[in-house]
This record gives structure tokens, C-alpha cells and sequence, in this order.
């Protein structure tokens, strides 16, 4: 968007973007909450268990992602998880020009509650709604409410756009039709 400079994207720079066209965010619960001054945080749409075992191999043709099942909260409205690793798939779908990429950092509230997310980098052209790896260390255990926000998504401005987006097999996901 024209005025963007590379480097990281203001507060003010991602609600023009997401009041752009295409959004750079849709899906969202609150921007009035989630919009920070160098970020926006993404909401906890789901929480799975892991299952089964996943394979990364020379050639995705051989990539086998683990079988999940979904928790649902509990009669008071929260999660209540035991420690150990969860896969989370955020409310917000993200639609990444071709001169934004984007970084996840766990809120801080997690990291001081013995909670962190893992999530590798969001290339540029992505689109989705995409998942983290959620993973609780206290050893007593971690409540969370649905729509809590767990994740701050940083972007930044490419120094040139890059000449093709990202067009892998996440392209795309879990967006609800």
C-alpha cells in the first residue's frame, strides 16, 4: 500500500490495510482490542489433541500430518488442558500481499502463564486461517476461553514485493465455505 516503507507495520498501517481491498484481515472479534501498536492479535477459534504421529519427508508427496480430535470447553466455558502440546486454529483468516510477510509471538500473558505457541513464518501471498502449535509447560495445567486472544501477528513490509506469493498446500486452509 502506498506510504508502507519496509520494516514492521504500525498500528496504524494494519487497520488501513485491513480497511483495504483486498483486507489484509477478516474474521476478526474486536480491532479495537486486537489491533496493537505493532501487530494484531489472532483469537482462538479451536483447540485439538494430537492423535497420531506426523512424518515430514524429502517430498511432500510423503508428509503425513498427525489425525487430531477437537476439545470443546467445559460447562464453566473454558478449556481446561493438561500440559503437553495442542494443535489451535485461530478465527481470523489472513490474506498476506505479495509485499507483507508476517511473524506469531505469543501474547505475553502465555509465556507468564507457562503457555507458548510455536508457528513458523507466514509467507508473503499467504491466505488463510491458519494453526499453531499450543504448548502448555505449567505443570498445573492451563484454562482458556474461546475467542481469547493467544497469538500477536507482526508484519513486515517487504523491501520489493516478491515476484510470486506463497503457493503451498497450506494456501487456503480451513477457511469455511
Amino acid at each position: 500500500m502506498e506510504g508502507d516503507l519496509p520494516g514492521v507495520l504500525s498500528g496504524e498501517q494494519i487497520r488501513a490495510r485491513i480497511n483495504g481491498t483486498p483486507s489484509l484481515l477478516t474474521d476478526w472479534i474486536d480491532l479495537d482490542t486486537q489491533v496493537q501498536p505493532n501487530g494484531v492479535d489472532l483469537t482462538l477459534a479451536e483447540i485439538h489433541r494430537y492423535t497420531g504421529p506426523g512424518t515430514v519427508a524429502q517430498s511432500n508427496t510423503r508428509r503425513v500430518l498427525p489425525d487430531l480430535d477437537q476439545l470443546y470447553p467445559g460447562a464453566d466455558g473454558f478449556f481446561a488442558l493438561d500440559p503437553g502440546a495442542y494443535h489451535v486454529v485461530y478465527n481470523e483468516i489472513v490474506n498476506l500481499p505479495i509485499d507483507l510477510m508476517a511473524l506469531g509471538r505469543p501474547r505475553s500473558t502465555l509465556n507468564r502463564s507457562g503457555v507458548t505457541i510455536n508457528t513458523a513464518v507466514w509467507d508473503a501471498g499467504y491466505h488463510g486461517r491458519s494453526t499453531s502449535m499450543f504448548v502448555v509447560v505449567n505443570p498445573f495445567g492451563f484454562r482458556i476461553e474461546p475467542n481469547a486472544r493467544l497469538l500477536q501477528l507482526v508484519f513486515f513490509g517487504l523491501s520489493r514485493a516478491a515476484a510470486a506469493g506463497y503457493e503451498g498446500i497450506y494456501q487456503g486452509e480451513n477457511i469455511r465455505r
